[in-house]
């Protein structure tokens, strides 16, 4: 898995709880557990293809959407969508993927080569986000006067963690046993890490 940044919503008028969500068509990627966490938030998650999404935004179809801010800046979405809203709910990530048919009939050379491969261009894009959604930012403020920034305090995240639950729900639902187990790790993970 590969970081590429912070999820940024932009929506048609501020938001701060979830309750501002309510009424409101997000666009998501077809995902049911994205489409889970939106139902969360109280919006109404619609899938929509990306390049449907600033015609939608534009005669207000929907009333917002989710991306990292070098996207929402390099595909004008603030344009037509001007209220920024850091949730601190999600990171765009990329995955690094093959058949493991294939995968298991490389040779151990080729198999080391690919996970030297991955460990590159993990370095590569770790220094290429660096600093990348500021910049970003700063061109979106730049272009346009009109542009709202909301970046959610800690108790207006706690709102929004509260809905979780919802979401856990539906990863179980999907994922059954294994995938509770799976949660569980995740969670005692997180603490340690937030312990250290």
């Amino acid at each position: 898995m590969y970081p590429e940044g912070e999820m940024v919503v932009t929506v048609d008028e501020p938001v701060s709880k979830p309750e501002d969500f309510n009424n409101k068509k997000i666009r998501v990627m077809t995902n049911p557990l994205l489409s889970e966490t939106y139902s969360a938030f109280g919006a109404t998650p619609t899938p929509l293809p990306w390049g449907e999404v600033y015609g939608a935004l534009q005669t207000n179809m929907i009333q917002g959407q989710e991306n990292p801010i070098f996207w929402i800046e390099s595909g004008g979405l603030y344009e037509v969508s001007p209220n920024l809203v850091f949730t601190s709910h999600g990171w765009f990530t990329t995955a690094r993927m093959a058949n493991k048919n294939f995968y298991d009939g490389l040779s151990d050379e080729d198999k080391k080569l690919v996970e030297d491969a991955a460990d590159y261009a993990f370095e590569k894009i770790i220094v290429h986000i660096d600093g990348l959604a500021e910049k970003a930012l700063e061109k979106i403020q730049k272009a346009s006067d009109e542009v709202t920034v909301t970046r959610l305090n800690d108790e207006q995240i706690e709102a929004f963690k509260a809905r979780a639950p919802q979401v856990e729900d539906k990863f179980i639902e999907m994922t059954g046993e294994g995938g509770k187990e799976l949660l569980n790790q995740f969670k005692e993970d997180l603490k340690e890490v937030q312990s250290n």
